[in-house]
């Protein structure tokens, strides 16, 4: 289906990405977005990579789209395919539950794949050699595990992005350790929402693959790192680990005065704010220059 704005085309897809245990079948459903008429040139790829509790369609996601889209890139955002969101938030929580950083590695994986060989809309619009991926929180983390291992990323740009992939407490871990399962509140749809040992299991039997500072730390391709000052200490934390173990990437760090874990913006998106605005227009400053893209 095709959706059009005075400005922006938005198409949607749908990936099959494999198979729970169950045999319930899994996908990855997204959307593309272009600016209308303009440039029939290819366009610089930008994979936007939401995060925990996240999905493609929350808050500032579709409004960012479309601005990063307006500015001549060919964007994808899409929802993971354990996030637990079909129609709604959050209605698969059986998916949830079995979320792994390996099970988002290889939805990226499918994604990637699917761009070489055409498959998602409007594919002629689309430049591989010019690919930047783009995770807030969560997917933030995920973008520099799979750009390691993925020449084919040129850029990754980080919206408050995690520095550990294992953000819970100790009383948390011994739930699941004596029950297999263990909840986190969702504090906006009042929903327990469930995840189960594989998560854990899924870290251990991937230590450095998945030890974001040493990922970040090996990477030379460009990095932006958009920080708020009014986040979380804990992930703030974090982003002093990554800031101590790549100082290659220390250029590009930009700090958001006022900026929340999401730059003030809620879900459902009302408005934009300054912070946002801020996080945005550095994106896009690092972006033109990672991929050579002139502007008129």
């Amino acid at each position: 289906m095709t959706q059009r704005d005075e400005s922006i085309v938005h198409e949607r897809f749908t990936l099959p990405a494999g198979q729970l245990d169950t045999g319930e079948p899994l996908y990855i459903r997204g959307d593309v977005r272009l600016a209308a008429g303009g440039q029939t040139a290819p366009k610089p790829v930008l994979l936007i990579c939401h995060g925990f509790k996240g999905f493609k369609d929350w808050g500032f996601f579709p409004y960012a789209a479309s601005r990063f889209a307006e500015r001549n890139y060919y964007v994808v955002t899409f929802n993971f395919s354990c996030n637990g969101v079909n129609e709604t938030d959050f209605d698969e929580l059986n998916k949830f539950a079995v979320n792994t950083y390996s099970r988002e590695q290889a939805d990226l994986e499918t994604l990637l794949q699917a761009l070489r060989e055409r498959k998602l809309p409007l594919a002629d619009h689309a430049d591989l050699q010019r690919l930047i991926l783009l995770g807030h929180s969560k997917g933030g983390g995920t973008s520099i595990i799979f750009a390691a291992e993925h020449p084919e990323v040129q850029a990754v740009v980080t919206w408050n992005g995690i520095g550990k992939t294992d953000l819970f407490d100790d009383a948390f871990k011994a739930q699941i350790a004596e029950q297999g399962v263990a909840y986190v509140a969702n504090v906006r749809t009042k929903q327990e929402m469930p995840i189960r040992a594989s998560f854990y299991e899924d870290l251990r039997a991937n230590g450095d693959r998945f030890d974001i500072a040493q990922r970040l730390a090996g990477l030379h391709i460009p990095v932006l790192q958009v920080q708020g000052d009014q986040d979380s200490p804990r992930l703030k934390a974090g982003f002093e680990l990554l800031r101590s173990a790549a100082p290659q990437h220390r250029d590009r760090i930009v700090t958001i005065e006022g900026g929340t874990h999401t730059f003030g913006a809620v879900h459902p998106f009302r408005t934009t704010t300054p912070e946002l605005e801020g996080a945005i227009h550095a994106t896009i400053q690092f972006m033109d220059d990672a991929t050579n893209l002139n502007r008129p």
